[in-house]
């Protein structure tokens, strides 16, 4: 998986920048240009998109991207790699590339042009973020046509997991649209310094299904998922405080089994559970 002169590239400009990976930032730069290429072209990039990159590291997928978009804007957290960068930009005179400093979930203002103007996000995204990221995105009125991240394997899993295996963030990707892994298993060679886990590339398509009450479906969602390993109606008992022949009853005219769990339900079991119980949410 790694380019041998690609990983070589790295590790001297790491050395030349004084520039010393940090684990606490997730902080794994991409060293294979076989998946570089394969995140860029899920992006599907014309001279008229305005991309987002979330913690551009090095910029070698932001130059790609430069390439291939009409405008992008790389927000990075870490102020020696903002350095870097915008010293790589000048000296290159990279036209349309902008680097901003900033904590992406905390950027609202930096990033003005994503409240009124279509875009995509493509980003290598730091692990640890990764919920909240998306949660921060989806949760905007604007939100961006296509998302395509290269993310830790078992949160890509969760992203496009089955009925059966659900859990909060799934049901939260269907709300937004459809999520298709485009390469299923990336492994820890292909990073500087390796991860300890795989990784993986998704593609998520905007398609949002439009909720009644956004706020109650979230909450009875949260409390269905309050404690996996239980059944869903102990789960709702608990939160909503409400009795057994109540929970039993919104479940039947919902047809779902008595002993059903959170993960068993579908987008559309989830709407039809909150239109039963939504005076009990609210």
């Amino acid at each position: 998986m790694i380019t041998n002169d690609l990983l070589a590239q790295v590790l001297e400009l790491c050395q030349l920048n004084k520039i010393k990976p940090r684990k606490d930032r997730g902080q794994n730069f991409l060293v294979a240009s076989e998946v570089y290429n394969q995140i860029v072209d899920a992006a599907d990039l014309s001279k008229n998109d305005l991309v987002l990159e979330v913690g551009p590291g090095l910029g070698l997928l932001t130059e790609r991207l430069a390439k291939s978009a009409g405008r992008v804007l790389a927000v990075e957290l870490d102020g020696q790699l903002v350095a870097y960068l915008r010293k790589k930009v000048q000296t290159e005179n990279i036209n349309n590339l902008e680097i901003i400093s900033a904590d992406i979930l905390r950027a609202d203002e930096a990033l003005p042009d994503l409240k009124t103007k279509p875009y995509k996000i493509v980003a290598n995204l730091p692990y640890n973020i990764t919920a909240s990221f998306l949660r921060k995105f989806w949760d905007l009125k604007n939100k961006p046509s296509l998302i395509v991240l290269l993310l830790q394997k078992e949160v890509a899993e969760r992203l496009s997991a089955p009925v059966g295996s659900m859990s909060l963030l799934t049901l939260a990707c269907q709300i937004y649209g459809k999520a298709e892994i485009i390469v299923k298993e990336i492994t820890g060679d292909a990073f500087y310094p390796a991860p300890k886990v795989a990784s993986a590339i998704i593609k998520l398509s905007p398609a949002p299904v439009k909720l009644e009450n956004e706020s109650g479906f979230w909450r009875l969602a949260r409390i269905g998922f309050s404690a996996r390993r239980k059944m869903l109606k102990n789960n709702l008992g608990n939160g909503l405080k409400i009795s057994p022949e109540l929970i039993a009853s919104a479940l039947e005219k919902c047809r779902l089994p008595e002993k059903v769990r959170a993960q068993e339900l579908s987008l559309k079991d989830w709407q039809n559970l909150f239109a039963e119980l939504k005076e009990f949410v609210i």
